[in-house]
């Protein structure tokens, strides 16, 4: 059995909860948080031997309750001020949580908080952090590029500094590299974003290849990358990754994802190559929608899939 237990202690996680709604163009994302822990996430966590306590949720922005001159866009990036604050608070948090010893599960809310789990996972962090993306979309958008502006398909260029991201505080994370960046699963990605990502020096695994290859061989070979020479990975994981037939409350579904099992091979490695070598550092799993789900699916799907990257596993 390979990667048997080689840590010595337990792992410990503690919940985030970040329902946050600004980035995505459909309401409903901010309740993810609290479907996913209806569906006994803790539970979950507590079947993969994980030793979890819940901080509760962020202090976010409502639409609802946002003055008039917070709903304007900064250029094409609709909330974008607002969604920087979060950010900045959410990565605080992710921070203390590392320095804590525990890692840091960040439940969205959209995946614009992905920049906020990000910026704090490479804080103190001297040989930077590997990122794997699992995603239906390359989220490498930039306010001028978008079609949309809304900012949960930018979280990755941001952390790039791509476009007018470059130098923005909270957003520009050097210590993420494009090197140690993997993609997993695209299969839906914007003209500009498309040049962007084949101009960059991330690695993109699309669907294609997981047809051709298999999901084993793809997220050992992302694995290889993100790792190499960092001090750990940040497993960021949008629901959308999956088949809608799997997964049906999400904003943005795009047909033709990975199926259940597939999901769940993906992050068994993902635990498997951190109980050998103690290397994830922080998780996202974000756009979670239980206005369009049925019977919290999706959120019980989000919860198994979370133990299953904190080592969960059959035998």
């Amino acid at each position: 059995m390979t990667g048997d237990h080689d840590r010595t202690t337990s792992r410990s996680v503690r919940v985030l909860g970040a329902p946050l709604d600004l980035g995505a163009n459909r309401r409903g994302v901010d309740m993810g948080p609290s479907a996913i822990r209806y569906a006994d996430i803790e539970a979950e966590l507590a079947a993969a031997g994980v030793d979890c306590t819940d901080a509760g949720d962020l202090d976010v922005p409502r639409l609802e309750t946002s003055s008039a001159a917070s709903r304007e866009s900064t250029g094409n990036a609709k909330y974008l001020d607002e969604i920087g604050r979060v950010t900045e608070t959410l990565a605080t948090e992710v921070a203390g949580t590392i320095d804590d010893g525990a890692v840091p599960l960040v439940l969205g809310g959209d995946h614009a908080v992905a920049m906020g789990s990000m910026f704090g996972a490479a804080r103190n962090a001297e040989d930077g952090i590997g990122v794997i993306w699992f995603d239906a979309h390359g989220d490498y958008n930039t306010p001028e590029t978008s079609p949309s502006g809304n900012v949960h398909g930018m979280p990755l260029a941001a952390a790039h500094g791509r476009g007018e991201f470059a130098d923005v505080e909270w957003a520009e994370t050097p210590a993420v590299s494009e090197e140690n960046t993997v993609l997993v699963g695209i299969r839906s990605l914007d003209n500009e974003e498309r040049a962007a990502l084949r101009e960059s020096e991330a690695t993109v695994f699309t669907m294609r290849e997981i047809d051709e290859r298999g999901i084993t061989a793809v997220v050992e070979d992302a694995l290889e990358i993100a790792t190499d020479g960092v001090d750990g990975i940040h497993v960021s994981l949008d629901l959308d990754w999956l088949d809608p037939t799997v997964v049906p409350g999400v904003g943005t579904p795009v047909r033709g994802g990975v199926n259940y099992r597939e999901a769940h091979a993906a992050l068994e490695l993902v635990a498997e190559r951190d109980r050998e070598a103690d290397l994830l550092r922080s998780i996202d799993v974000v756009e979670v929608n239980p206005i369009l789900d049925r019977d919290n699916r999706t959120a019980e799907v989000a919860a198994e899939l979370a133990a299953s990257a904190c080592g969960k596993r059959i035998l």
